[in-house]
This record gives C-alpha cells, structure tokens and sequence, in this order.
C-alpha cells in the first residue's frame, strides 16, 4: 500500500480504510518534530495542510464507497430482472396462486385426460395410483385419443374430455387405447396425422403415429393457440417419426 503524490492511498479497498487512516496518522505524527521546531505560523500552516488532506481522503473514501453501493445495488437489479420481471412473493403465495389457477382452469376451456390404468401393459419404472377416468366424467364427454381410431379429430371441444393412455414402454403394443375405449364405449378420435402430413423418406424406412404424451399434448396446445392443424402437428410431430406437412415435399 503506497501513499500517492496528492497524499491518497492507492490500491486501497473497503477493507483496507482504517489502515489507510493508520498510515495518515503516522505521516501526521512524523512531521510533529519539525511542527515544535517552526515557528508558530508555520506550524498552523502545516495543521491545515494534514486537515486539507485528511478531508480530501474521506470525501475520496466516501465517494467510492458510494460507488460501489450503488454497483451492488445495480447488480442485485439486473440479477432480478433476468429471474422474474414481478415483484418477489413468498412459497405459500405462490402456491396458493398456483392451486388458484389449476381450479380456474378445471373448470374454463378443453379438459385433458390421462389414463393410467394400463400398468400391466408397461414396465415396472413408476409408483402410480389408481385413477379411473371413466367413473369421474360422464362417458358422454369422453374422447379416448388414439391413433388405432378411424375418425380423425377435426376440432377441440371445450365440452369434452380428451383422454390419452398414460402408456410408457418400449415395445409399441397396438391396439391398446382403442380396446381400452370400447371396452367403456367411449367416443375415440385420432390426431388428424393422415390428413395433413404424408410419409417422408428415411434411412430406417420407419414411420409411426405413436407420439408421447408431451408431443400429443403440444399438438393440442399449439392448435388451441392458432387453429391451424399443419401448425400444431409441425409443432409435436418430430422428424424422427417419418412424416412431414403435405406442402413441404419436394
């Protein structure tokens, strides 16, 4: 730590204050003997000086501590912003806000249902419980999507409850959802894939309607959004499948 020329101390931090102070001190202190050896005159000339420096370094120290206050404070801002652009709210608001919402929307625009009742179909991966959707809503308003269906979906009903097989394995089992759904006689549909997409030449000569319950639900999402069928299967139908839009061939 050095004294510069206009008697401040370069390289010195928050933490290094105090010191700096200890340093200004000494130099005080030093010139003490030559201040009883001046004349009267001089020595008031040399108090002056040592008070005109030490009142240039705290107005320097306390200039850069505000500096860096106000760094910190822009910091803490921009961390903020970046996170969520509303005011900061406690977990149990943010919960009941939630649980508010998820009611809200029980009850207002297109239900969607999964069935999980098939796990003796699946592999042993998850914990599931019990859920029988065909007991908790009128049969009437069910839709059991399904891509062994002949009636392709031409819309989404808000008066209806779409129902997706909540079936998660590796070896594709046909045939599943529908029988699933006569067994209830339960109205089936499936995505409208054979009406605006066509089979796209692959390596693996693999094409396949089955898509994950994540593809099938941003389908329905996408087409809620624009209405536009091509829109919604180019948004969930992934390359891999072997299908691309009618007017992209070629």
């Amino acid at each position: 730590m050095l004294l510069g020329q206009d008697g401040l101390v370069e390289g010195a931090g928050e933490d290094g204050i105090s010191e700096s102070f200890a340093l200004l001190q000494i130099e005080v202190d030093r010139e003490s003997p030559e201040r009883e050896s001046l004349p009267t005159g001089g020595a008031a000339c040399c108090s002056k000086n040592v008070q005109r420096k030490q009142k240039h370094w705290e107005k320097i120290v306390a200039a850069k501590q505000s500096k860096r206050k106000q760094e910190r404070e822009r910091r803490k801002a921009s961390r903020a912003g970046h996170t969520v652009n509303c005011p900061q709210h406690s977990k149990r608001f943010l919960r009941a806000l939630t649980k508010e919402r998820l009611l809200k929307a029980k009850d207002s625009g297109p239900r969607l249902c999964i069935d999980l009742s098939m796990t003796d179909h699946m592999s042993k991966k998850l914990d599931l419980t019990e859920e029988d959707c065909f007991s908790l809503f009128p049969l009437s308003t069910l839709v059991y999507l399904t891509p062994d269906s002949e009636h392709a979906l031409e819309d989404v009903d808000p008066n209806k409850v779409y129902v997706l097989g909540g079936l998660v394995d590796e070896s594709v089992q046909k045939r599943v959802t529908f029988q699933k759904a006569r067994e209830h006689s339960v109205q089936t549909a499936r995505l409208p894939i054979q009406e605006y997409m066509v089979r796209h030449q692959n390596k693996k000569n693999y094409h396949s309607e089955i898509l994950a319950i994540n593809q099938v639900f941003d389908i329905l999402s996408t087409y809620l959004e624009t209405r536009s069928w091509p829109e919604a299967l180019k948004k969930g139908v992934s390359p891999g499948k072997g299908y691309v839009l009618q007017n992209s061939v070629g």
